[in-house]
């Protein structure tokens, strides 16, 4: 572990490259040849017993090489992460909009992975769930790779309740408390979700919390947790939520710098389960808050 960073590992297929850097500039574009040079002259490229591999090195295929991504230039994120819970095996964090949990995009030593990696020098550190980079709230993160798939079949198995906060607009004529169920598939868009006919794969509960100013406050509770699942249900009901840049309709593209004054505005808010390692009974809460006036 580098600054927080793991090593990503990439296996050598059968090919006609005839060196290392020959094959990460072929089949790893994403990175410029100059990079790749760059990052194996300044050692962040290695092999499977942890030495500095050259650019030059001839290529044999059956072996594992590790790299250390990086990113030249992040983004300021206004918010930090908070530690709500450590003990030997788990850690809860409050997490911030804009934040994604592991590095993705621009996004890599303002991950709340790699932070939290930098904060307790915790090298096995990993998620046990996600939430969007959009969603404030709650993260589960192990400690241990032993533990790592007892605290996943919580998930797995549904048996760890999970309550959301969103701020929309007011029911319109749409009877609350509710449960929406429906089919969620992959949109011709690759980062959307949608709903489509055919036996539901998600249920969502709905509860009105309270009204202020043409706006609400609304309680979701998932029971299952496919992509994008609150953001979608909250659109089919005729209210999505306040600062969604997906839904109804992409507003910002890729390239386009965020506005960090308009956060979606849905949170993780608590979350309760039977600690499968420690047999206790847990309950967390966020500390953070949505914008709807009192």
């Amino acid at each position: 572990m580098r600054s927080g960073v793991s090593p990503s590992m990439v296996a050598l297929p059968a090919g006609t490259w005839h060196t290392l850097l020959d094959f990460l500039s072929d089949r790893m574009r994403s990175v410029t040849r100059q990079t790749w040079a760059e990052r194996m002259a300044s050692g962040q490229v290695l092999d499977e017993d942890g030495s500095p591999v050259g650019a030059e090195q001839p290529y044999t295929s059956g072996q594992r090489l590790y790299y250390y991504r990086s990113m030249p230039v992040e983004p300021d994120l206004p918010e930090h992460e908070t530690i709500l819970f450590e003990d030997d095996h788990l850690l809860v964090a409050d997490k911030p909009h804009f934040m994604p949990v592991t590095p993705s995009g621009k996004y890599v030593q303002q991950s709340l992975l790699v932070r939290l990696k930098r904060q307790t020098g915790c090298a096995d550190l990993s998620p046990i769930h996600r939430i969007d980079r959009e969603t404030a709230g709650l993260v589960l993160l192990s400690k241990r790779p032993q533990d790592r798939n007892a605290y996943q079949a919580l998930f797995r198995d549904r048996v760890v309740h999970k309550s959301y906060e969103a701020v929309a607009a007011c029911p319109k004529g749409t009877a609350l408390p509710l449960v929406h169920r429906s089919r969620l598939e992959e949109d011709t868009q690759f980062f959307r979700m949608r709903e489509v006919a055919g036996e539901a794969n998600s249920e969502t509960h709905v509860r009105l919390l309270r009204e202020a100013g043409g706006h609400a406050l609304y309680e979701l509770t998932p029971v299952t947790g496919k992509r994008h699942q609150l953001r979608v249900h909250m659109l089919s009901l005729g209210t999505p939520i306040e600062g969604d840049q997906f839904y109804p309709e992409v507003l910002r593209g890729p390239n386009v710098e965020e506005d960090f004054r308009q956060p979606l505005q849905l949170l993780a808010r608590s979350i309760a389960f039977t600690d499968p390692v420690t047999g206790q009974s847990r309950r967390f809460s966020s500390g953070r808050s949505l914008r709807i006036q009192p």
